[in-house]
């Protein structure tokens, strides 16, 4: 395999596939803002919401056949294109939806296409570090956030202006647009994107079972998107409900993780060219799940926001490391690893919620720490690629 080592290169592909990260972020966290203003409009119970923003997650979790067959046809860098084209279309299709079955499918078929642009983008970002020799995917995974974070701060300045969804949706998709119109022209060539390991896969044979690898990679992605899901679903009730937090601290526990995370993640691909990928997994995931449980232990809220912080630490660059192993292994691979991880998001804070009412709280909290050690008992399972860091363009 040809390795490029110029710096502009790699910078112009790294803020194309940083922007379609963006741009997921951008999109999911716009329609979920105007939650209570399409519950009005549409006049929703709490049980018809729930199943609304289920049904994304499930459209996400079941779209995994689909997504292993698009990207063999059509490459990461086509598949992404089409997925983000339908995202501002369906934003636009669910800001004009008559009733509730008319949203609900909608919201379906939004979680099909940020499963097809899921796989598509972490792809792109598994063969730039693969292709360069520089890891990268850390980093991308903090532009999701920096992604979801502008459509917040979007969605109050046009609640300043106007209550109106369809502006809002409008103005939200123009921004998609340009958001992509930046991204596709500087996105890897699809022969660029696919690692040399997965083309001899592909040519070896087609369709097949998951391998042994394939599904400790999935059970890892699968505890660790439980642990981040249940600790934004489930901190905030933890400090009200047990630590018996001030009223003003109780928001601090996501405030905690997602900070941390999104710090750590800036941070976190020098740490995998220094440590290696199974290094920084084993112990991250290990660090969330013992610092959580003293946590638990301790009781109090500093101890319990500290605890918080190491779940933070201590996930954050679990996801893009198994993303990047996943993405060596193929489509197929690739694609299953993140139908898994979706599913754990999914059924990560209901689980949580099962355990608390049958125990408490505490325990459900419990599961949790031990969804993080989990991660870790897999990663010993995994054969990790971490690209080896290249010293010409590291000194560049």
């Amino acid at each position: 395999m040809t390795v490029f080592r110029v710096p502009g290169e790699f910078r112009r592909a790294q803020s194309a596939i940083a922007a379609l990260f963006c741009l997921l972020g951008f999109q999911y966290a716009t329609w979920a803002a105007r939650l209570p203003a399409l519950k009005t409009r549409l006049d929703l119970t709490e049980e018809e919401l729930g199943l609304l923003l289920m049904a994304c997650g499930a459209g996400a979790a079941a779209s995994f056949p689909l997504v292993a067959v698009l990207m063999r046809r059509l490459g990461s860098r086509r598949l992404a294109f089409v997925s983000a084209l339908c995202l501002g279309a369906l934003l636009m299709a669910l800001s004009a939806a008559p009733n509730y079955p008319v949203a609900l499918l909608v919201i379906c078929l939004d979680g099909v296409a940020v499963g097809c642009l899921n796989v598509a983008m972490n792809a792109q970002g598994a063969a730039l570090e693969a292709r360069y020799r520089r890891t990268a995917m850390s980093q991308l995974h903090a532009t999701f956030s920096a992604g979801s974070l502008a459509a917040a701060l979007l969605a109050s300045g046009m609640n300043l202006v106007t209550s109106a969804v369809t502006a809002h949706f409008t103005v939200a998709t123009v921004l998609l647009v340009l958001l992509l119109a930046y991204a596709q022209p500087r996105l890897l060539t699809d022969e660029e994107s696919q690692p040399q390991e997965a083309k001899k896969k592909q040519r070896r044979r087609g369709l097949a079972l998951p391998s042994a690898l394939t599904l400790w990679m999935g059970c890892a992605m699968a505890f660790g998107t439980v642990t981040e899901g249940a600790m934004n679903d489930w901190s905030a009730l933890y400090l009200k409900d047990v630590v018996e937090a001030p009223e003003h601290l109780v928001p601090m526990g996501i405030a905690v993780v997602s900070v941390v995370m999104v710090l750590a993640r800036l941070m976190a691909d020098g740490w995998r060219e220094r440590w290696g990928d199974a290094l920084i997994v084993r112990l991250g995931s290990a660090l969330a799940g013992t610092g959580l449980a003293l946590a638990l232990l301790a009781g109090g809220v500093l101890p319990t926001l500290l605890g918080f912080a190491c779940v933070g630490l201590g996930v954050a660059a679990v996801t893009p490391c198994v993303y990047v192993a996943a993405a060596a292994r193929g489509p197929e691979a690739l694609a299953l690893v993140a139908a898994m991880g979706t599913t754990g998001l999914l059924a990560g804070p209901a689980l949580i919620g099962f355990v608390a009412g049958a125990t408490s709280l505490v325990w459900g909290m419990a599961v949790v720490a031990a969804s993080a050690l989990a991660v870790s008992l897999c990663a010993t399972r995994i054969r990790w690629t971490t690209p080896a860091a290249d010293p010409v363009a590291a000194a560049k």
